[in-house]
């Protein structure tokens, strides 16, 4: 816990001016001051150096007779934890093969594309930056620009029937889809690996096929990130104030003349209002903290003394990190780990109902306070 020596500096000078107010008023305990940082997302920019090898469908039962290199750099925008937009160019080498008589011939193309990214490891595990692996997909389209396709013209002046054949330089419009994924090795750089997918007319390759040409590449290269992805935020919160009023003079003693005593008859303990305590968690952590144990001993003490008491535990996330479906995990397991630190502090199992909100509820103002378990006692 780190904490901000400008808010403490202010706290103790608050304090020293509080000192003759307090004194004939009442007194005031704080339980417990936290400074939480946590890691905010940066919309910022990006960079893919990327190469690897292309395989287009054809007519043969060799793999590697289709395989030829490929390279790709795009630069893009994440514009926030899940979504991003790159624009890219990529190509080198295309292959084409007439099975009878077996000939093989190649061409060039560079395709332009633009696509639209998705974080898959975000939109089902939340935003962490410290995390080292981030898994997306992407879907885009573009055109690719072929040339170079001297060799399926020398197959055609031979008396190969090449149905779709192109000359010169010829446009081909595509869509392509595929995923990838960033190993991060620190903050500005990552190693990248990726796999895609290009649909193309069936013209790309010069024959006569079904609808599309289909090409796929597997790639592996760097990705640069300009700017900060993520930036600190320190939110300073007050988690409990307990007033203390001061015990007033003690009246005059009276000695009564002496009675004798009348027998005293069992008195009911009724049992007081409900007891509710928030206990608070950090981010993306279902831990009790050293700080909030105080509450769990306070909620296990009323347990003991009223046995005919039970005691709810319901669990939230705060609606600003992770998914939906992330978040009902994690406050089911702040709820639970609640009612685990009852069970230790000796208050039985059958005695505590846990539930789970997830975000869709939000018990407090500001996002860090609804990271929290809701413990209510009667």
């Amino acid at each position: 816990m780190r904490l901000n020596p400008t808010k403490v500096i202010a706290a103790f000078a608050v304090s020293l001016l509080a000192v003759p107010v307090c004194a004939t008023a009442q007194d005031v305990a704080v339980r417990s001051v936290d400074a939480v940082e946590t890691k905010e997302f940066t919309p910022h920019w990006f960079m893919q150096i990327q190469a690897g090898g292309a395989y287009t469908i054809g007519e043969t039962n060799t793999f590697k007779d289709l395989v030829s290199p490929a390279a790709a750099v795009s630069v893009g925008y994440k514009f926030n934890p899940l979504l991003g937009l790159r624009v890219g160019a990529s190509g080198w080498q295309a292959r084409g093969i007439w099975v009878a008589p077996r000939e093989d011939y190649k061409f060039n193309y560079m395709q332009g594309n633009v696509d639209l990214m998705l974080s898959l490891t975000n939109a089902f595990c939340g935003y962490n930056p410290s995390r080292v692996l981030d898994v997306y997909m992407f879907a885009g389209a573009g055109g690719a620009l072929g040339f170079r396709n001297n060799e399926a013209v020398d197959l055609a002046s031979r008396g190969y029937d090449l149905e779709k054949l192109w000359t010169g330089k010829k446009f081909f419009p595509a869509g392509r889809a595929g995923i990838g994924m960033d190993m991060n090795v620190s903050r500005r750089v990552a190693v990248n690996l990726e796999l895609n997918a290009n649909m193309l007319p069936d013209k790309f390759n010069s024959k006569k096929g079904s609808v599309f040409d289909w090409q796929f590449n597997a790639l592996v290269g760097v990705t640069f990130k300009f700017g900060p992805s993520s930036k600190k935020k320190e939110v300073v919160v007050v988690e409990e104030v307990v007033e203390v009023q001061p015990e007033p003079a003690p009246a005059p003693v009276v000695v009564p003349e002496p009675v004798a005593p009348a027998p005293q008859q069992p008195v009911a303990e009724t049992k007081p209002a409900e007891m509710k305590q928030d206990v608070f968690f950090r981010i993306n952590s279902s831990s009790v903290r050293p700080a909030e144990q105080s509450k769990i001993e306070a909620l296990a003490g009323y347990m003991k003394k009223y046995p005919e008491a039970k005691v709810t535990v319901t669990g939230y996330a705060d609606k600003a990190t992770g998914s939906a479906r992330y978040n009902m995990s994690i406050s089911l397991k702040r709820a639970q780990a609640v009612a685990d630190a009852l069970v230790e502090a000796g208050v039985a199992s059958e005695r505590i109902t846990v539930d789970a909100k997830g975000d869709t509820e939000q018990p407090f103002d500001g996002i860090e306070k609804n990271r929290v378990a809701i413990a209510v006692a009667n």
